[in-house]
């Protein structure tokens, strides 16, 4: 039986109603589909919202004209819809533009994607910044679909100057470290591929307002590429001092816990979320780095060089629905995007733990009990007869004083010993409230 709390079944429940309200929304780059994505979720926690008109430059890119959907589909002769937007929106390739007219089937084919080694699925296909239309099927209906036919065709979007649309809030902490939360907000009914990440990095956000925190935390929400873009270009000064970062993306399939590490491999980053899967006792999965993942290959680039880590659930490219209608609420389980989002809060916890301190009594070892931080009674330490438990606090003081030389941080002692950072940070608060310890 799972341990469950009410605590739990509420957010877990509040994860499920997001998914299947935001779902069915038609998201892009631009447009109502993600404008009104953002405004729902800004009814659950609350952050400012921003638009860049259409035609600004951010560095080598330009925010496109505007797109909106009203209607798009293929008919046959008699009026019934092969193809139907309204069905499902992955079926209009993203971006399409305005048209209208009767095609044969030869003609139309050069504007129809399937994906022939999973004839089930309809793909999720974009033509952002080449004008272009086109329609995704699932093989199998593709290979129904009459030869000798002439189809009517209606594209009827609108693609025009408007805005891009993101999202912003900013925690302040008073340690002078400020880390980056960020997500992908412009994919359609793709519930891993990013809705998941959607729904997580909302309810992180709303989490993280009710935790006293001493780092700074800045949470972003923005179309995928032009969206971080854009964001970076008016925010470069503050970006260029993010001490690290996390992209929330494909966090609620049915798979293992996964990892995708830093560019460094090694940052501050990477060792928080490694203790948080070995504390956790977590089976998961490290995935190398690639430089043609997420929003990483913005703030990692060499003018920036920020490391963004992903902590997922079947990462995006590593599953056979990626970017397909199979991607649905079927794969997806808000207990999944639960799990993801506990293991992102233990990780945050690590980042507030993470303290170095300086020993105030450095030449031999400080007599403990004196203070109330020795058992009373000696010598049961360690001994395997007595079957003595319990002795990770006093471990954990040892450990710190050991390593208090003002440059060994908390993690450095957890990674050496595999103590929690949680019994260190504890411990290390005795010891400094007992004046042998000060933080540095």
């Amino acid at each position: 039986m799972k341990n469950t709390t009410p605590e739990l079944d509420s957010i877990t429940a509040q994860a499920d109603t997001l998914l299947k309200e935001l779902f069915p929304i038609c998201r892009s780059i631009t447009g109502d589909g993600t404008r009104t994505t953002l405004r729902k979720l800004c009814e659950v926690t609350d952050f400012h919202l921003f638009e860049i008109p259409s035609g600004t430059a951010c560095y080598d890119w330009i925010i496109p004209d505007e797109w909106n959907v009203r209607d798009a589909f293929v008919a046959d002769s008699n009026g019934q819809r092969v193809i139907d937007f309204k069905q499902s929106n992955i079926h209009l390739v993203n971006y399409s533009i305005p048209f209208e007219g009767r095609l044969k089937f030869g003609e139309l084919v050069p504007h129809l994607f399937t994906l022939p080694d999973l004839p089930t699925a309809i793909p999720y296909r974009t033509t952002y910044y080449h004008r272009d239309w086109g329609f995704c099927l699932t093989h199998e209906k593709f290979q129904k679909m009459d030869r000798t036919e002439t189809y009517h065709v209606v594209v009827d979007t609108t693609l025009e100057p408007g805005n891009l649309v993101y999202g912003e809030a900013i925690l302040p902490g008073t340690s002078g470290q400020e880390y980056l939360f960020t997500t992908y907000v412009c994919h359609p009914s793709l519930a891993n591929d990013n809705l998941s990440g959607v729904v997580l990095w909302t309810l992180l956000l709303r989490e993280m307002r009710r935790r006293p925190h001493r780092h700074s935390y800045r949470f972003v929400i923005a179309p995928e590429t032009i969206g971080a873009l854009a964001y970076i270009s008016r925010n470069e000064a503050a970006v260029k001092a993010l001490a690290g970062g996390f992209v929330v993306t494909t966090v609620g399939g049915p798979g293992r816990i996964g990892y995708k590490p830093t560019w460094q491999g090694d940052s501050l980053i990477d060792r928080v979320v490694r203790l948080t899967l070995r504390e956790l006792c977590l089976e998961s999965v490290e995935y190398p780095f690639d430089a043609s993942g997420s929003d990483e290959r913005q703030y990692s680039t060499p003018g920036l060089r920020i490391p963004m880590g992903s902590i997922c659930k079947d990462k995006y490219y590593e599953y056979a629905y990626y970017h397909t209608s199979l991607d649905d609420l079927d794969f997806v389980r808000a207990e999944a995007v639960i799990e993801t989002l506990n293991v992102h809060l233990s990780a945050i916890e690590k980042l507030e733990q993470d303290r170095t301190y300086r020993s105030l009594n450095p030449i031999g070892e400080p007599m403990l009990g004196k203070r109330g931080l020795y058992p009373r009674m000696g010598g049961a330490l360690r001994q395997k007869a007595a079957g003595s438990q319990g002795a990770s606090e006093l471990d954990a003081i040892r450990w710190i004083l050991f390593h208090a030389d003002g440059q060994t941080s908390l993690l450095d002692i957890a990674e050496k010993t595999h103590l929690p950072v949680k019994v260190l940070a504890d411990a290390a608060e005795k010891l400094a409230a007992s004046d042998l310890l000060v933080e540095v």
